[in-house]
């Protein structure tokens, strides 16, 4: 960690798919992901690092999933088995209640909201990286849902765009403790320049 040092100019945290549908009770995949978010203690690390970094003046993106509409993807050609689920759940269905910002983490003045990435990386097809280049972004805190997938998806584009890559394995989680694993023991460590808790992380940003 001493290694990192997250420059408030330099640095965002990209916060990935913040929806009543993951973050709340009554959400469509809140049961999937509550029994690690519980473990991890999620919500409230995420709480802790989003007012963390605020407080060190750390620019905050929003990250978010297409929100559902009526037709999406019925008449794609090959929609991948995530999209299929969507088409089936409606998840994160736009102008509905679970298509809304967890309260704790909907946008604030300053922040930027990103377009709407179809698949797992918020930087395909979106205005992402244009936007972290224009604020003259280098590093990247990557946080949210889900571990294994558009966190990881996010993570390693980011990496492969040339931006220095943490992932914090306790902001974050997943359906299953295996997939847990291959997101921070097996595949992170291959793309991710640091892997940390909230409390590291914390400790190692700039003073308020």
């Amino acid at each position: 960690m001493a290694e990192t040092i997250y420059s408030r100019e330099r640095t965002a945290l990209l916060l990935v798919d913040p929806y009543n549908d993951f973050l709340s009770e009554g959400g469509k995949l809140y049961p999937h992901i509550k029994p690690i978010a519980d473990e991890v203690g999620l919500l409230n690390n995420l709480r802790q690092l989003d007012g963390a970094v605020r407080a060190a003046g750390i620019q905050v993106v929003i990250v978010p999933h297409r929100r559902w509409e009526p037709g999406d993807y019925e008449d794609w050609d090959h929609p991948n088995p995530t999209q299929r689920q969507i088409m089936r759940r409606h998840s994160f269905a736009r102008g509905e209640w679970g298509g809304e910002w967890h309260p704790d983490f909907a946008p604030k003045p300053g922040d930027i909201v990103v377009g709407e990435h179809w698949g797992q990386s918020g930087f395909a097809n979106t205005d992402l990286d244009l936007r972290l280049k224009q604020k003259g972004i280098t590093h990247v805190i990557v946080v949210g849902l889900l571990a294994n997938t558009c966190i990881e998806s996010t993570a390693r584009f980011a990496m492969e765009l040339g931006y220095h890559v943490t992932l914090a394995r306790d902001a974050t989680a997943a359906f299953s403790h295996e997939m847990m694993h291959a997101a921070h023991e097996l595949n992170g460590p291959t793309f991710a320049h640091a892997i940390v808790t909230t409390t590291e992380l914390i400790a190692a940003l700039p003073e308020a």
